[in-house]
C-alpha cells in the first residue's frame, strides 16, 4: 500500500487563499512568543494581491467567476495560488535567531533551506544572493505586477527560472515569512486575464518560471516535497539551539 511521506499532523492544509491569509493575520494580531509553522495546498485557483495592489481588489472581485481574490499584508506582486503550489507560513518572535533585524538577510536561511530540499530531489536549485538577484532583475522582461515576474535576494531559481518566491511582514508583534513553491506549471494565462493584462505577460511568466514537474517530470510532487520540507523547517525552527543552517545540515532531508 502506498504510504505518504508525511504524517497526518504534517499534512498541508488543503485550503483556499482566504483561509491562509486569515491564519497569517491572526498570528500577527497578538504577540508571538514561540515559532509557528503551517504548510498550505490549494483546492482551486486564487489571486493574492500584494498590499500595494489593494486598489485593484474591487475590480478583480467582479472579474473571473470562481476565482478567489484576497489582499495580503506582505508587499510584492500578485500571486496565483492553486493546485500547482505548496506554500508555507512561518511566524517568529522578535529576537529569534532566524528573525534577523536585516530584512534581506532574514530570507537567507529560508531560501537555502528550500534549495537544499529541492536538490535532494534532483532539482538543481539554488538561492540567489543580492548581486545575482539584481542582475537577474535587470535582465528580465517579465511583468513587475506579478510576484514570480521578479527576483529578490535569496529566492530560489533553477538556472535563471524562479521556482520559490518569498515575502515577509514585520509587526511589533512578530515576523511572518511566507514562501511559495511551484510544484507544477501555473496557469499564468489565468492570472494575466484576471489582472487585465496582455497575453504577452503570461508568455513572459512561462519563460521566467519553472516547477518541480518541469524539472523532474510528472508525479505527486505535493507528497514528494511536503514531508521533507516540513521536517527541515521543523528542525530549523524547533530543534537547533543556535541555528546555523547550510546545505550540508539539511542534506538528510
Amino acid at each position: 500500500m502506498f504510504t505518504p511521506l508525511w504524517s497526518a499532523d504534517m499534512q498541508p492544509l488543503d485550503t483556499c487563499c482566504h483561509e491562509e491569509q486569515r491564519w497569517n493575520e491572526r498570528r500577527l494580531a497578538q504577540t508571538v512568543h514561540v515559532p509557528a509553522l503551517r504548510l498550505w495546498s490549494y483546492r482551486a485557483p486564487g489571486v493574492v494581491l500584494g498590499c500595494s495592489q489593494r486598489a485593484h481588489y474591487e475590480r478583480l472581485s467582479r472579474g473571473d467567476a470562481g476565482i478567489d481574490i484576497v489582499a495580503r499584508q506582505a508587499g510584492g506582486g500578485a500571486v496565483l495560488t492553486g493546485p500547482w503550489m505548496l506554500s508555507a507560513s512561518i511566524v517568529l518572535p522578535h529576537g529569534h535567531p532566524l528573525a534577523s533585524p536585516n530584512l534581506v538577510h532574514s530570507y537567507r536561511w529560508l531560501g537555502e533551506l528550500y534549495a537544499a530540499v529541492l536538490r535532494r530531489r534532483g532539482i538543481a536549485a539554488h538561492a540567489i544572493n543580492p548581486a545575482e538577484a539584481a542582475r537577474l532583475q535587470a535582465g528580465t522582461q517579465a511583468p513587475d505586477w506579478a510576484c514570480y515576474g521578479g527576483y529578490s535576494p535569496w529566492e530560489v531559481v533553477v538556472g535563471q527560472r524562479k521556482i520559490v518566491g518569498l515575502a515577509q511582514v514585520r509587526r511589533r508583534t512578530g515576523v511572518l515569512l511566507v514562501a511559495g513553491l511551484l510544484l507544477e506549471q501555473p496557469d499564468w494565462s489565468l492570472l494575466s486575464r484576471a489582472m487585465g493584462q496582455p497575453p504577452a505577460d503570461a508568455d513572459a511568466l512561462f519563460s521566467c518560471t519553472t516547477s518541480c514537474a518541469q524539472q523532474r517530470g510528472p508525479g505527486d510532487w505535493l507528497d514528494e516535497i511536503a514531508g521533507p520540507l516540513r521536517r527541515a523547517l521543523d528542525y530549523a525552527l524547533f530543534e537547533l539551539e543556535a541555528p546555523a543552517l547550510c546545505p550540508e545540515t539539511l542534506a538528510i532531508y
